[in-house]
């Protein structure tokens, strides 16, 4: 299994964690990547809300570069994701500016797109039932103990017919899946598809203070330790304002990326290089649950 790997800009900035995880799963079980050659910010989260022809072009020129690499394009983040297949449902939806915008990309780039290829998500990937019974193959540490609430945010489910690869996205599950599969405790809650407000961390600070808020307090009162995403925006929102919220020792949990805890699961390398660039500092609670981290 090979795919055309698109990093986005957070995981080769302040989501290193996340890319360095991914990578290390990919290799422990055996999924081939090769990241896009020359690509470029898809545009989140400014360029879709100020200007619809690079909302659309930016993700776009990425698109034509992966399809000339051959293989469909796997994106961890949640944003980007969202954006790339935005473009591709544009695209093959025959809207009236698609002709002008493969025009653009055929004299710019050289080529256009054709839609040959198709935009995947890692936690629809790793949910495929091939991966998952590789994944469970692979165990080494099951996570037993860690209470987990599992959170998809909105740019995994929305818009539900461009981008959800749930039977039910206002109902997602397959996240939910995987952190039963790698034997973790899956908390059940109500806020895994509410927005953190990524997007208005600069605009509005502390409305976005307010609605993290919320969701941390929400999986606390229903029984989790940390908090699991798939999302760079959503992890660094929860991650780094949980300071701001008050509150005495114990107020903090951790919150994860999905790659992580299953590499913690497999054993992958390098589990101590991801986790020693949170905020909030979850070694203590794996500690505390006799889950070692590896080197």
């Amino acid at each position: 299994m090979k795919f055309t790997y698109y990093p986005g800009c957070s995981l080769h900035s302040t989501a290193e964690e996340y890319n360095a995880s991914s990578e290390a799963v990919f290799r422990k079980i055996g999924i081939e990547t090769e990241e896009l050659s020359d690509w470029n910010c898809c545009g989140a989260t400014s360029a879709h809300s100020t200007n619809d022809y690079l909302a659309h072009a930016l993700p776009l020129r990425n698109l034509v570069l992966a399809e000339k690499q051959g293989n469909d394009v796997l994106v961890p983040c949640a944003a980007c994701y969202n954006l790339l297949k935005n473009a591709d449902h544009h695209m093959r939806s025959g809207a009236e500016d698609c002709e002008q915008l493969n025009q653009d990309m055929q004299e710019i780039m050289g080529a256009n797109y054709q839609g040959n290829i198709q935009v995947k998500h890692v936690v629809d990937i790793f949910s495929e039932p091939a991966i998952m019974g590789k994944i469970s193959e692979l165990i080494s540490q099951p996570l037993t103990g860690l209470k987990v609430a599992p959170y998809y945010g909105c740019l995994l489910t929305r818009p539900a017919d461009v981008v959800a690869y749930e039977d039910n996205p206002e109902q997602p599950v397959k996240l939910d899946k995987l952190v039963d599969g790698i034997g973790a405790d899956c908390i059940r809650w109500s806020y895994k598809t509410d927005c953190c407000g990524g997007s208005l961390s600069i605009s509005q600070p502390d409305l976005v203070l307010q609605l993290t808020k919320k969701i941390v307090e929400a999986a606390q009162y229903a029984g989790a330790d940390a908090i699991v995403t798939a999302c760079p925006l959503c992890q660094t929102n929860l991650d780094s304002r949980q300071p701001k919220f008050g509150g005495g020792e114990g107020s903090t949990i951790p919150v994860f990326f999905i790659t992580e805890l299953i590499g913690l699961a497999i054993g992958a390398e390098g589990s101590s290089n991801w986790l020693k660039k949170h905020l909030v500092d979850p070694v203590p609670l794996l500690r505390s649950l006799n889950l070692s981290v590896a080197s």
